[in-house]
């Protein structure tokens, strides 16, 4: 084997060290959370709002680590591989950051945080049944509960920061971020149909994965009608129709054996694409 092609595959081997290590630490989840909240600013014309959208950023890393790897920890805590300790190491340095960024943000904003906090910590902490079933684990709530802390963290909460009056505008962006989170995160469902247990109920369980590309193509119609009503902005709908015929074929192509990183970094980059679209064409 010549030396150019040992370089090649010790190059791709880094890379797939690297690409795994972004997308298991939460990082790329944390970059779309964060694309969201620039695109809420960009639709109210918030201005920038570094302590806020970076305690979101670092909280992401921390709340999603925590939900993945806790009980993970808990266990095998003497035996962790290499890459979970980094990512050990990644959350508690996003958790000190958040904090940090958490002391610049006013009090009042901190509370709208409060009772979508204590959602995620219900989502992964056991306090139902006997102390024995989480939110993650309670039939068909487990998406729900992702959709309303999205939709709460990226659009209602930094609009809030800035004006805590609620308009007739601001429910709307709220209930297609929901719906928007939603249509995200059914390629993950079914995905998962085949680790998922029958108990939890997801919507692919419920209707099979046809019938789930159908809803997602409805809920994500209703999000397109909204979009017309929120913004007079013509290139704000142009990047949204992108988006909405991109999501639509992440959508159609999900499956249940899909390639490593369709669902967690393709379709998870559908917001940070979003941003993007809207920074080059705005």
């Amino acid at each position: 084997m010549c030396y150019e092609q040992l370089n090649y595959l010790c190059f791709v081997k880094v890379f797939k060290t690297i690409l795994a290590f972004y997308i298991n630490s939460s990082l790329h989840v944390a970059f779309a959370v964060y694309a969201l909240v620039r695109i809420t600013e960009l639709y109210f014309g918030l201005p920038y709002n570094e302590p806020l959208d970076y305690f979101i950023f670092y909280g992401s890393i921390t709340g999603y680590n925590f939900v993945k790897y806790a009980g993970i920890a808990k266990l095998h805590h003497m035996s962790l591989t290499k890459n979970l300790r980094l990512i050990q190491i990644l959350s508690l340095i996003s958790f000190v950051l958040m904090l940090y960024y958490a002391s610049k943000i006013e009090y009042n904003t901190l509370l709208y945080f409060a009772p979508l906090g204590l959602l995620t910590l219900l989502y992964a902490v056991p306090m139902f049944n006997g102390l024995t079933k989480n939110l993650r684990n309670t039939a068909s709530l487990k998406i729900i509960v992702i959709a309303i802390v999205w939709a709460g963290v990226t659009s209602l909460i930094p609009i809030l920061n800035v004006d805590a009056y609620v308009n007739g505008k601001i429910v709307l962006v709220t209930i297609q971020r929901f719906l928007f989170v939603i249509v995200l995160t059914l390629p993950f469902d079914i995905r998962d149909l085949r680790f998922d247990k029958k108990h939890l109920q997801t919507i692919p369980q419920l209707i099979g994965i046809e019938r789930t590309k159908k809803l997602g193509f409805v809920l994500l119609g209703i999000t397109m009608v909204i979009e017309f009503f929120i913004t007079p902005n013509h290139q704000f709908k142009v990047a949204y129709l992108i988006i909405f015929v991109l999501l639509l074929i992440l959508l159609q192509r999900a499956k249940r054996k899909q390639s490593k990183y369709y669902a967690s970094f393709w379709v998870e980059s559908v917001p940070i694409i979003w941003w993007l679209l809207l920074l080059l064409l705005v």
